[in-house]
């Protein structure tokens, strides 16, 4: 599963408060990841991603599908 690429959407940006950039998967519940770079940001919430796909299919959990972008009201 290490090298499995995740389609949830993520979203990017700026955090004050932690002094980086926050790459966020909404469709994931508290899946989120920080780096320096867009692209740090986004590796690591990959590895976070799946690490939470994981722990939900160990303990038995749903998984989200994929919905593609994520509509603001």
């Amino acid at each position: 599963m290490n090298d499995t690429l995740i389609k949830h959407e993520v979203i990017i940006y700026w955090s004050n408060e932690d002094e980086a950039l926050i790459a966020e998967i909404p469709e994931l519940a508290g899946c989120a990841a920080d780096g320096m770079t867009p692209q740090e940001a986004l590796t690591n919430a990959q590895v976070v991603a799946r690490e939470w796909i994981e722990t939900a299919r160990e303990l038995g959990r749903p998984i989200p599908e994929p919905r593609g972008r994520l509509m603001l009201a």
